[in-house]
This record gives C-alpha cells, sequence and structure tokens, in this order.
C-alpha cells in the first residue's frame, strides 16, 4: 500500500465538502480526475472509504481511521512548510552567540533587545560554555555568530567589524598611579591587576601591554562580574583595565580616575564572525547593524 499526501488532502476535503463536486471545486479540480483519484485510493487499500449510498457520502470505518491519519498529518505539514518558507524569507531562524569577551555582556544586552522586538521567531540564545573554544563551533554549526577582539584567520569564516574601542586603566583615586597622565607597563610591576577569569591571550591589558613588555603585574586576582572588579578597584584593592564603554559611569565618580594605557594609546576592533554564507542573511545582518549602532551610541555618551 502506497498513500501520499494528496491522498490524505482528498479525503479530508471530501469529508468538509460532503460530496465530490463540492470537494473537487475546494481541490482545483474536475470531479471526474477527483473520482478516479478516490478509485485508485481504494484500490491501494483494498476496501472502500466512502459509503455511496447515503447522501451526503459517508466515510467508511476504513475511511475514518484514514481522516484521524489526515487530521494529525496534515497539519503538521502545513506548519513544517509554513516554517520552511519563513526561512527562505529570512524571518525565522537561529542565533546562537558565543562570546570571547566578559565585559561585553554590559554592550550586547540593549542589542539583544532591540533584535528581540525586532525578529520575535529567531532563537537566541548566549552559548557561554563554548566560548573560548568558539571558532571550531562556529564551523561545527554549534554557535551562528562569535563576538570576538581576536578573530582567528580560518576559511570558511568572516570577521565582520563593529566598531572600535579603547581598552582604558582605572584605578582608585588615592592610588598613587592617579598622579600620572598615561600607564605604561613598568606601571603594573607593584599593582594587583584584576581581571576576568580567563586565559592571558583574551585580556588585552596582556595582549597590548604587559606580554610584549615582559612585564608581570604584583599580582592577578581574576573576578567574574563587572561590577565587582570596579568595587574592588574602587576599595583600592587593586587596578584594572577596561574597555571604554564599560567605564562611562564612573569617570564622573570621585572615587575612580582612568587613564589611557601608552605609550601609544591602545585601540583595538571588536567583531562579529560569521560563517561565510551567513553574513548576509537578513536576521543576522541586522543584528549586526544593530551592534553598530548600539556602539556609536556608547561612543557618544564617552564624549
Amino acid at each position: 500500500m502506497y498513500i501520499e499526501l494528496r491522498h490524505l488532502r482528498t479525503i479530508r476535503a471530501i469529508q468538509q465538502a460532503g460530496g465530490l463536486a463540492r470537494a473537487a471545486d475546494m481541490m482545483n479540480m474536475t470531479q471526474s480526475a477527483l473520482s478516479h483519484q478516490v478509485a485508485g485510493l481504494e484500490a491501494q487499500v483494498g476496501m472502500e472509504l466512502f459509503v455511496r449510498r447515503s447522501k451526503p457520502m459517508t466515510l467508511s470505518a476504513a475511511g475514518i481511521r484514514m481522516l484521524r491519519t489526515a487530521e494529525r498529518i496534515l497539519p503538521e505539514i502545513t506548519a513544517l512548510e509554513d516554517e520552511f518558507r519563513a526561512l527562505q524569507s529570512g524571518k525565522t531562524g537561529r542565533l546562537h552567540i558565543a562570546i570571547q569577551c566578559h565585559a561585553c555582556f554590559d554592550w550586547l544586552f540593549p542589542v539583544l533587545e532591540l533584535f528581540r522586538h525586532a525578529w520575535p521567531e529567531v532563537d537566541v540564545d548566549i552559548r557561554a560554555g563554548l566560548a573560548f573554544d568558539s571558532f571550531p563551533a562556529l564551523l561545527r554549526e554549534e554557535v551562528d555568530l562569535v563576538i570576538s577582539s581576536n578573530p582567528e584567520p580560518l576559511g570558511g569564516i568572516t570577521a565582520n567589524a563593529l566598531f572600535d574601542y579603547h581598552p582604558v586603566f582605572v584605578g582608585a583615586a588615592q592610588n598613587p598611579l592617579a598622579a600620572k597622565a598615561m600607564i605604561e607597563a613598568e606601571d603594573f610591576r607593584d599593582q594587583t591587576l584584576i581581571t576576568y577569569p580567563v586565559a592571558r591571550d583574551k585580556l588585552d591589558v596582556f595582549t597590548e601591554l604587559l606580554t610584549p613588555a615582559r612585564v608581570e603585574p604584583l599580582a592577578q586576582r581574576p573576578v567574574e562580574l563587572t561590577a565587582v572588579i570596579l568595587m574592588l578597584v574602587g576599595s583600592n584593592r587593586g587596578v584594572a583595565v577596561l574597555p571604554d564603554w564599560v567605564l562611562r559611569e564612573v569617570k564622573s565618580n570621585a572615587d575612580y580616575i582612568t587613564r589611557p594605557l601608552g605609550p601609544h594609546q591602545v585601540i583595538k576592533r571588536l567583531y562579529g564572525v560569521t560563517r561565510d554564507e551567513d553574513a548576509a542573511r537578513p536576521f543576522i545582518a541586522h543584528f549586526l547593524r544593530l551592534a553598530r549602532v548600539e556602539a556609536v551610541k556608547l561612543q557618544r555618551n564617552l564624549a
């Protein structure tokens, strides 16, 4: 026995219409073509599906069983077709994000809130567990976007520039380094450096300043949350280097001082890294645009 979706649609249409003529009109076919299809279906099944002696036509016991199957399967097929059409039009999809930047949460959440309203049918998730094995995960399609300031040069991925930022020194107002106009690598030798709990090659203060100068801080204290880092810095229990947008609120706080890193001001660029074929997908392209716009707002607030 071989039953096709059109057979299920046929038996449902005849039941809903109450006869062949009206069902044929519903299905945009002739009554003789529909009768031929029903006869072929009954031949496949090996028994009658309709009681033709009644008016309107009614289903036989076998027809009722097939109708139940049609009513279960056809809505699922319709929903699947709708999902495929939405995928083709770019209205739905998946955006799972890996973040190589602890401080990015402060900047990213306003972007996600705007994105959520614009693309309610897109499944958004942040895959923190993959954050530092993220580029292989991107190629394996376990995530769809990586936020990173150090994209790896791998085939099959595109680094979409989002915005530039400055890693900035922050310390307590009573810290001796408050007297300096610019902070250099040597200044960290007698300081406790408070950082996010990630590898040094993911921290701007090491990659851009300390490691090239072969300087070690007096101590390094890992802290998970930005708010806690700032609390400890304000209490003069250490110093930190954070992106400029994170420090926009402490610049006017008398408990803190912020200074550029030197001798040459450090500039970093943040990227939204995607698979090559995904950067132009409508919802991903929109996310990248929102990220750039939100960054402009941040930079204005820093002025």
